[in-house]
């Protein structure tokens, strides 16, 4: 036998594996997924005994409808084929479906959930429409039934609106970014609202308002959406993430849109309650006239003057009878006076009188000239008078009568009373 080189052998093994599997569906869990920058898709498809390499190259990545995720159980549509410089083989995949139930359905619960943790769909951030709009877009196919059912309900029920309609493509590749293209223009319009919407279909022919690109553009535009997509039982992402959700195109109009019918009604009623309140605040501010004329007559200038000079008048005659009692009390004061007036200064002359006596008494009884007997004197020491017995020893004092000075000098000292000692040093001498 001829032995083969390995790129030999790996050829033929690769002719023999695509030849023998040009098309294979194999089911597993995807693993060690890798999302190259090239676009290229490699995974593991494994099961509880073995494990496959698997890759999706870019074309065909670009058609998934939904995102590969660990654990999750597909089935894989492709052919084998061998990586000759390795001698390894993988599965190409042409498509993938999720296992159990479809692809379509697998992207819309990964996209709903997806957005909800990114607070898309949280009310807080939902806006109010407006009460009676005035200009209102209506983003939806020009050629379907849904703009003129739309179209007869707003002729219906508010005619005095303008109405500006963006034609884009509602289904197929292209849908998406036709939505996104008109949402972004018409918001910069200041409409009062736009209507996203178009009429029932299969889940392929709505799937345009499952993309992600629509809900970015729905969640970041700044003038309040109404999604109008479908039927009632059909719940697209952009429902979702729009501030208003109608069940259908025509419905979306009932919603946003007043009865013109019930204005005019409102209006009849309006103007009966206007009625009312007129005559009601005619007879209020006359009572209120009324009330007004009368504090005008209680606080007009004549009233205001004749209280004036009644006030004046009461005054005077209030100070006249006070100034005829004050003159009355000081006439019968001043008669009392008059009369004891001479008694009075008797009495206080006799008064003095006897007070100028005791004092003339005091002062002969006083006088040093009549107080002066022989033999006695008065002591002397530093100014001032004191008594025999305040002087020591070598004490310098003066004799004073009323003719003589003495200056004399203490040379001895006794007491009559031997029991009583006075010694200079108890007053610190």
């Amino acid at each position: 036998m001829n032995p083969l080189s390995v790129s030999a052998f790996n050829e033929q093994i690769k002719h023999l594996l695509e030849n023998s599997f040009e098309r294979v569906f194999v089911e597993g869990e995807l693993s060690r997924i890798t999302f190259h920058n090239s676009g290229h898709i490699y995974f593991t498809l494994k099961d509880k005994d073995s494990a496959v390499s698997c890759v999706m190259f870019r074309g065909n990545a670009t058609k998934l409808k939904f995102r590969l995720e660990e654990g999750l159980k597909v089935l894989v549509d492709g052919a084998i084929s061998v990586y000759k410089p390795r001698g390894s083989y993988q599965i190409n995949c042409f498509m993938i479906e999720p296992s159990g139930q479809g692809a379509l359905a697998l992207a819309y619960e990964q996209l709903k959930q997806k957005l909800s943790q990114k607070g898309y769909f949280d009310p807080s951030r939902k806006k109010q429409l407006p009460k009676y709009p005035k200009k209102i877009a209506l983003i939806t196919s020009a050629t379907g039934a849904a703009l003129q059912d739309m179209l007869r309900v707003a002729n219906k029920r508010y005619r005095n609106l303008e109405v500006d309609i963006y034609d884009v493509l509602v289904q197929g590749e292209h849908a998406s970014q036709s939505i996104v293209g008109a949402i972004k223009q018409a918001d910069t319009k200041g409409y009062d609202f736009m209507v996203v919407g178009r009429g029932g279909g299969s889940q392929e022919d709505l799937w345009a308002f499952n993309e992600e690109v629509v809900a970015d553009a729905i969640y970041g535009a700044n003038t309040p959406i109404i999604s109008a997509v479908g039927h009632e039982i059909d719940y697209l992402i952009s429902d979702f993430v729009a501030d208003v959700r109608a069940a259908t195109p025509s419905v979306a109009m009932e919603i946003a849109l007043p009865d013109q019918y019930e204005l005019l009604q409102n209006i009849d009623v309006l103007a009966q309650q206007y009625d009312r309140a007129i005559v009601q605040k005619l007879n209020q501010k006359t009572q209120e006239l009324e009330h007004l004329k009368r504090s005008f007559e209680q606080h007009s200038i004549e009233r205001k003057m004749q209280q004036h000079r009644e006030t004046i008048a009461s005054l005077q005659s209030s100070f006249n009878q006070t100034i005829t009692f004050k003159m009355e009390g000081y006439r019968r004061s001043f008669e009392v006076l008059r009369d004891n007036f001479p008694q009075a200064i008797a009495n206080k002359l006799n008064n003095a009188q006897m007070q100028l006596n005791n004092l003339k008494a005091m002062l002969e009884a006083n006088n040093p000239k009549h107080k002066t007997k022989k033999g006695y004197a008065q002591l002397v020491k530093a100014d001032q008078v004191i008594d025999l017995e305040a002087l020591y020893v070598e004490d310098i004092f003066e004799a004073q009568s009323d003719i003589t000075i003495v200056r004399a000098k203490v040379l001895e000292k006794r007491e009559i009373n031997p029991q009583r000692v006075y010694r200079k040093e108890s007053v610190g001498k």
